[in-house]
C-alpha cells in the first residue's frame, strides 16, 4: 500500500520541526512539501531529502494550500501532514498492510500530543482524517483551519500520529493571534444553532479560558505530566484568552 501513498506536508518557518517529520517519510517515493515562502532554513532542510519535491505558494489560507498540494499528487492516496507531525513506525507498518474496501475514501487517525518529545497522557487535539483517497476528498476553510470534506466512508487507523511542535514561545503567540482573529470572525458571524457546544461556550468570551484551564489540568490529567503538562495547560488557556480578547475587540470595533 505504501507505493500508493504520497505524503503532503505544509510548511511555513518550520525549521525546528521539518527534519523529524521528513525523516519518518523516507519510505515514500515522493513527498510533496508546499512551503509558504519560509525565511528560515525550512526550504534548505526539505531539499536535503532526496524524495522531497518542494513547491512554494503564497499562503492565503490552509484550505487553499491543501487544495493546491492535492492537485500535485499523482498517487491514489494522500497522507496529509502538518510539519509538526511525526509518523511512528507502527503507523507506517499499518499503512503498508492496509487494504481499503470499496467506498472507504479516507482514514482518520488519533494523536499523541508531545511537548519537547515528552508525550502527554491526553490532550484536546481531536482525531482528523489524514489518509485521503484522491478525487473523493476536498478541503474547506473553517475559521482558522481547514476541514476535510469526505465523500464516502471513513475508516479509523489503530496507530496514532505524534504531534510535537518544537517552535518557540514567540512563534506560538504570533500564530495564535493570527488563528484566533479568524476564529473570532467565524464564531461571531455564525448562527448559534450551527455551532457545536464548545463553539457556543467560546462565544461567551469569559467562560472558555478558565474552563479549559481546569479541564486540561484535571479532567485530561495533565497535572500528572509534570512540566510538559503544565506547559500544555498554559498554552491552551492562553489560546482561549487570545480568542476572548479577539471577540471583545471585534465587538468594540463594530460599536465604535
Amino acid at each position: 500500500m505504501l507505493d500508493l501513498i504520497t505524503p503532503l506536508v505544509l510548511t511555513g518557518n518550520e525549521e525546528p520541526n521539518i527534519a523529524r517529520t521528513l525523516g519518518q517519510l523516507r519510505w515514500a517515493h515522493e513527498v510533496i512539501v508546499v512551503d509558504s515562502f519560509s525565511d528560515d532554513r525550512t526550504v534548505e532542510i526539505a531539499r536535503s531529502f532526496p524524495n522531497v519535491r518542494l513547491l512554494q505558494r503564497r499562503f492565503e489560507g490552509p484550505a487553499d494550500q491543501w487544495t493546491y498540494g492535492l492537485s500535485e499528487v499523482a498517487t491514489p492516496w494522500l497522507l496529509a501532514l502538518d510539519a509538526d507531525y511525526f509518523v511512528p513506525d507502527e503507523m507506517i507498518r499499518e499503512l503498508d498492510a492496509l487494504a481499503p474496501p470499496d467506498g472507504t475514501n479516507a482514514y482518520k487517525a488519533g494523536f499523541i500530543y508531545a511537548v519537547r518529545g515528552r508525550p502527554l497522557r491526553a490532550s484536546l487535539y481531536p482525531p482528523r482524517a489524514v489518509l485521503l483517497r484522491r478525487g473523493w476528498c476536498f478541503f474547506d476553510q473553517d475559521g482558522h483551519t481547514q476541514r476535510e470534506r469526505i465523500e464516502g466512508a471513513i475508516g479509523e487507523l489503530r496507530s496514532r500520529i505524534v504531534h510535537d511542535d518544537r517552535k518557540s514561545l514567540s512563534s506560538f503567540l504570533h500564530r495564535q493571534a493570527r488563528y484566533m482573529e479568524r476564529e473570532a470572525e467565524k464564531l461571531a458571524t455564525a448562527a448559534p444553532g450551527t455551532l457545536p457546544f464548545s463553539g457556543r461556550i467560546r462565544r461567551l468570551r469569559v467562560i472558555a479560558p478558565p474552563l479549559v484551564f481546569f479541564y486540561t489540568l484535571f479532567v485530561k490529567r495533565c497535572i500528572l505530566d509534570g512540566s510538559p503538562g503544565w506547559q500544555y495547560v498554559f498554552e491552551r488557556t492562553t489560546a482561549e484568552m487570545i480568542l476572548s480578547i479577539a471577540l471583545i475587540e471585534r465587538d468594540l470595533r463594530i460599536r465604535s
